[in-house]
């Protein structure tokens, strides 16, 4: 059987790299970087070991949406024709697994879609994920969805249940996976290579197209608070590379004393960074999930999310966008040592780190 894996950004690296893994003993598996992100996608394998077999040209410039979709499906497709593979491995929600899931589509070559099911049911929040994966339900031949709750919503929407895998989140995999042979130091010397200060830290992350414009200055606006109102603590940022969002954190958050804007890390160093901080606060999608291994609390800036079961267990708040809101939630945790240390004894709702081999061995049996 052979495997075409399409990776296009460094989430979908994190969590197919297990899956990846997985697969690799009893299946000829292609790894190919779409071009989407290819620098972040290529780091983010390497620390997993994994090395694209193909790496498709990089998107040039700042294409639009429809741009950027309609070359990466051209060039996947040539890519397709070439391989043969006998499947197509998407995960998520971005315009890479979109764009392949498509050229397969058009191909008659079967997509599993691994993390299928999520929903906002509201087509603007993500923008443009919700509607990607949407789409990739209707095109799909299996749904490996991370949870009860996604699996449902694929049935609901008249997905044939009997296409559907509840296989768990592969993120659970991915954090065991790139931490399994480090040793202490290991971990210890990553201070040093990241310049962390001293001091209890708070992880911060915002890249969101909703979350662009004025509501990323309302954000830095309370980033600014709660460097004031906590000025022990230390705002690590790592700078996502879209301009038109690290222009504004340089130029909004520039003089605050402990808040330290850093370029992207890598996979490691953001688990290392999840395991000293106090707290998260992002829009990310994946921080919402890998904060549950660690057993820290997200403050999510989102009006929406579809992530509740880590609302539902207890380890994120659901904030919005408004400032006010933003600084109180992250306030609420801060001031409550008691309240962050309850996390560690409750269950990860995202699953028990065996998503991949499930995915694997279905993929495996299939016709």
């Amino acid at each position: 059987m052979k495997v075409f894996v399409a990776i296009g950004t460094r989430p979908e690296a994190i969590k197919l790299a297990p899956v990846v893994a997985a697969l690799r003993p009893k299946a000829d598996v292609v790894v190919a970087t779409t071009g989407q992100h290819p620098r972040l996608a290529v780091g983010a394998l390497a620390d997993f070991g994994i090395v694209p077999d193909l790496a498709l040209p990089p998107i040039e410039g700042r294409p639009s949406l429809a741009q950027l979709t309609a070359s990466m499906t051209a060039v996947l497709d040539l890519a397709l024709v070439g391989q043969k593979p006998d499947w197509v491995v998407v995960q998520g929600d971005t315009n890479s697994a979109f764009a392949a899931g498509l050229a397969a589509y058009y191909r008659s070559i079967p997509v599993a879609h691994v993390e299928a099911g999520l929903r906002t049911g509201n087509l603007a929040m993500p923008f443009p994920e919700e509607g990607n994966r949407q789409m990739l339900a209707r095109i799909a031949r299996w749904h490996f969805a991370p949870t009860v709750r996604a699996a449902a919503n694929l049935v609901s929407e008249g997905v044939d249940r009997t296409r559907v895998v509840m296989s768990g989140n592969t993120v659970v995999d991915a954090v065991a996976l790139a931490r399994a042979g480090r040793r202490e130091e290991d971990w210890k010397a990553l201070d040093a290579a990241l310049a962390l200060p001293d001091g209890p830290l708070v992880l911060v992350s915002c890249h969101r197209r909703e979350n662009r414009g004025q509501t990323l200055l309302d954000i830095c606006s309370a980033i600014r608070r709660l460097a004031a109102r906590y000025p022990l603590h230390r705002l690590v940022l790592p700078m996502h590379p879209e301009p038109d969002v690290r222009t504004v954190f340089q130029v909004e958050l520039a003089g605050v004393d402990n808040v330290f804007l850093r370029e992207p890390f890598g996979y490691v160093e953001t688990l290392h960074a999840l395991d000293r901080c106090d707290l998260v606060l992002t829009d990310s999608g994946g921080l919402q999930e890998e904060v549950a291994t660690y057993r820290k609390p997200v403050v999510v800036m989102r009006d929406q999310t579809e992530r509740p079961e880590g609302i539902e267990a207890g380890f994120a708040s659901l904030a919005g966008r408004d400032p006010d809101r933003i600084v109180s939630e992250v306030s609420g945790w801060l001031d409550d040592p008691q309240r962050r240390a309850r996390l560690a004894g409750v269950a990860n709702p995202y699953g028990d780190g065996s998503a991949s081999r499930r995915i694997a061995e279905t993929l495996l049996v299939s016709d």
